[in-house]
């Protein structure tokens, strides 16, 4: 499971990195793999969606600040 999270966690980062060029630069990363409808670019923007699924269902599990430490199991007051 630690392999798993830590693909989802980087295909994470991709994709946020793709949306902060989209937002500053207007630029797509996809655009290098033949625009929105190309297959590879669709193919990863689901990898990218379901990494983001994967990662808020497992999130408690995994998160050593709000998952089930023994320092309480929580963020404090957030």
């Amino acid at each position: 499971m630690k392999a798993l999270h830590l693909i989802a966690f980087i295909l994470l980062v991709i994709g946020g990195l793709n949306w902060l060029l989209v937002g500053v630069l207007g630029w797509d990363v996809g655009q290098l793999f033949g625009g929105q409808g190309a297959v590879i670019s669709r193919v990863i923007y689901v990898l990218v969606g379901l990494s983001a699924i994967y990662e808020v269902i497992t999130h408690k599990q995994t998160c050593k600040m709000c998952g089930g430490s023994s320092m309480g199991g929580g963020m404090g007051g957030m």
